[in-house]
């Protein structure tokens, strides 16, 4: 069973800058898609970026700009780089790693951006 364990969440003010981390258990980056969404206390998980297995990227429109996605395969990790954090990106950030034939989620990190 694959495990994804997200990191580098916390309080920062509106402005700041945060970097997220998601660490798989095992050598299962690579070939694999890796996705951030978040969710805000009482609305949908929505789809914040993504990177596929040739590095491709995609993000939301509330965050182009301002949110890097990245990946690491040697080190079986993927980042969201978040700089010019707003109140409205608070919200749990979950990690997602997903193929044709996978799927697979991380518990979630807070991130609470203040005004």
């Amino acid at each position: 069973q694959v495990q994804l364990v997200e990191s580098g969440g916390g309080l920062v003010q509106a402005g700041g800058s945060l970097r997220l981390s998601c660490a798989a258990s095992g050598s299962i980056f690579s070939g694999n898609n890796v996705a951030w969404y978040r969710q805000a206390p009482e609305k949908q998980r929505e789809l914040v970026a993504y990177i596929l297995s040739d590095g491709i990227t995609n993000y939301a429109g509330n965050v182009k700009g301002r949110f890097t996605i990245s990946r690491d395969n040697a080190k079986n990790t993927a980042y969201l780089q978040m700089d010019s954090l707003k109140p409205e990106d608070t919200a749990v950030y979950y990690c997602n790693l997903w193929s044709a034939v996978r799927n697979y989620w991380g518990q979630g990190t807070q991130v609470s951006v203040s005004s």
